[in-house]
């Protein structure tokens, strides 16, 4: 009997070139011998996967129908840098789609490009500063560095990483860079989640933005959308060809939920696939680009679909425990990752811990604290400036923790939308007038002394004007005018991070206003963490144009008492008054509930900080 003898070695050989392996993950995961493709589309009938690899012909890879509505396809040879999209049959639609979790793309409608995302280089030796120590640097990167005709880049702002360092800055807060509709955007309008701004420098110049920023000693928070996606050339829209009621069809809700501010695109968080997408996203931006934390946007709609909170008709509960989800998915893998909501709303439930029902973030921007202090100093007559809201505004807090709070008088929100930057809202005509210099300037003193996490936003330290536009670059030659004014944000950005080891009580929880004087509008008030010298600072502010001569002001300790940072110190602008010593002693006089006291001499629109040496 004759027979065809086989080589067992070479058929195993054969056989593992003909069988694709099955890898685990979503989208395109690569492999030594070429790329799995797996993509969630549970209403379609077919699914191809086309691209460079096969010279786009449109049925040359299929993907097969595995379980929970996936469908998964190997590529041998697919490589990085090509170029693919999924071709999705449903019924008689043939739909054409990049990659919902692509980190790369050639635009915001264009074609996926394979890009292997590696994690994040030496991510976790780099410390981020603990919540007290926070001074955050809000950043829009295409008009940071940008000019006309050309939109910033990470690059761009990577220069002026070393400026950022100096004046004081140890977070620096992106605006988001997930792929938008055309080059000029907020960046609000997230039309691929997982892709990086081309225009910005994709993946590749985030990695080394965050690289160069934590060698300079700074971390980087990412901002995230998860209230709505795009709505302009969202590739998700209807991606398997199915949707109710004109709806957004898989990743959105199909009905009066789908609404928000931004148009019918709200995520569908009861759906566990769209969860799942969100969770991922969220804890890519730690694990692959090393980000030390996210800022939600506006997670008041997520949470409720019209913003009433408390409306149990308006209310979202998938939307509360996706949060809650991420939140806990984000601490438990990388604890010391700062996570900020935008809520608006005051409510503490956003800090309160999961365990008791919070949202489980670590902060909020503090409503309560903007929008009296900007009212306050906006106001045009100074019978206008009441001190009691601005008592309640420093000391307001959230849950028992006053670093619960994002403290600010300028974001990118405050300063747009038919708002704009401080000094022109003081005076609109001539906003580099003394008046608007001087209490814009108050402000910034405001944000650094009360308790909380200071937050300034990009060229608000060269008191840039107007309002903030995408389109409109920094005027970075005001950095030259207003050198003086920027040395005063420098001074102000140490004293609050206690950087001569003299002003801890900036850095602690307790918060006094010992002395309100409503007749002369002068405000004092003590902060401290432990108590003593080097710790105890006193602040006084005076929120009129006419100067204080000689005002008594109660003190905690007796001894000499050190002017840390007077803004109306002529160093600061040449048209300031000057007013004030360099240090006080303290006199055996009781005044506002303290035994000591001390008589001071304050400028117009002026701060004092005072503190005393360490023993």
């Amino acid at each position: 009997m004759c027979g065809v003898q086989t080589n067992p070695a070479m058929n195993k050989k054969k056989t593992e070139e003909v069988t694709p392996p099955i890898l685990e993950g979503m989208g395109a995961i690569f492999h030594e011998k070429g790329v799995g493709f797996r993509l969630w589309a549970p209403h379609a009938t077919k699914v191809f996967v086309t691209g460079d690899f096969c010279e786009w012909k449109e049925d040359a890879y299929p993907l097969v129908r595995e379980e929970q509505d996936n469908w998964y396809g190997f590529v041998p040879g697919a490589t990085g840098g090509q170029h693919y999209l999924f071709i999705l049959h449903n019924g008689e639609q043939v739909l054409k789609k990049p990659d919902p979790r692509a980190y790369k793309v050639e635009h915001s409608n264009g074609a996926s490009i394979l890009y292997r995302l590696e994690s994040a280089k030496g991510a976790s030796d780099f410390v981020p500063p603990t919540l007290d120590a926070l001074v955050i640097y809000e950043l829009h990167v295409g008009s940071f560095c940008g000019a006309e005709g050309h939109v910033g880049t990470f690059a761009d702002a990577q220069e002026k990483i070393p400026y950022l360092r100096d004046l004081g800055i140890n977070c620096i807060e992106l605006m988001p860079v997930a792929e938008f509709r055309g080059d000029l955007s907020w960046g609000y309008n997230p039309a691929h989640p997982f892709a990086v701004e081309n225009v910005y420098g994709g993946p590749e110049g985030l990695r080394a933005f965050i690289e160069a920023a934590h060698a300079a000693g700074i971390a980087v928070i990412i901002d995230v959308v998860y209230n709505h996606f795009g709505p302009d050339d969202l590739a998700l829209w209807q991606f398997d060809g199915w949707s109710e009621n004109d709806g957004g069809g898989i990743y959105f809700y199909n009905d009066w939920r789908a609404e928000t501010p931004w148009g019918k695109s709200r995520p569908d968080y009861g759906r566990g696939e769209v969860r799942t997408y969100l969770r991922d996203n969220a804890l890519m931006w730690l694990r692959n680009y090393g980000a030390d934390g996210l800022r939600w946007d506006m997670s008041l709609f997520i949470r409720t679909c019209k913003g009433n909170p408390g409306d149990p008709g308006d209310e979202l509960a998938e939307g509360w425990s996706l949060m809650q989800w991420i939140n806990e998915e984000v601490h438990r893998e990388f604890p010391r990752a700062i996570t900020i909501a935008e809520d608006l709303r005051n409510s503490e439930w956003l800090v309160k811990d999961i365990g008791a029902g919070g949202a489980g973030f670590n902060a909020q921007w503090d409503a309560a604290f903007v929008h009296p202090i900007r009212a306050a100093l906006t106001a045009v007559k100074d019978s206008q400036r009441h001190l009691d809201p601005i008592v309640n505004a420093l000391r307001h807090v959230y849950d028992g923790d006053a670093f619960h709070r994002v403290i600010y008088t300028e974001s990118h929100d405050e300063v747009a939308n038919g708002s704009a930057r401080m000094p022109t809202e003081i005076n609109a005509e001539e906003p580099d007038s003394w008046a608007a210099r001087k209490r814009a300037l108050l402000g910034a003193a405001l944000v650094c002394t009360a308790p909380g996490i200071p937050m300034i936003f990009q060229g608000q330290e060269f008191f840039e004007d107007e309002w903030f536009r995408d389109y409109v670059p920094l005027r970075w030659e005001k950095l030259d005018h207003f050198s003086g004014i920027t040395d005063a944000f420098r001074a102000l950005l140490h004293l609050r991070r206690n950087a001569d080891g003299v002003t801890a009580g900036l850095c602690g929880q307790h918060f006094i206003a010992h002395h309100v004087d409503h007749a002369l509008r002068i405000l004092a008030y003590r902060r401290w963490r432990e108590g003593g010298a080097g710790d105890d600072t006193l602040v006084v502010a005076n929120f009129t144009t006419k100067p204080v001569h000689g005002y008594r002001v109660g003190v905690s300790q007796p001894g000499t008492w050190q002017v840390r940072l007077n803004t109306d110190a002529k160093v600061y602008c040449e048209d300031f008054t000057d007013i004030g010593a360099v240090a006080y002693e303290s006199e055996n006089t009781a005044a506002a509930d303290c035994e000591q006291s001390i008589v001071i001499d304050v400028g117009p629109y002026s701060i004092l900080i005072l503190s005393q040496n360490q023993a």
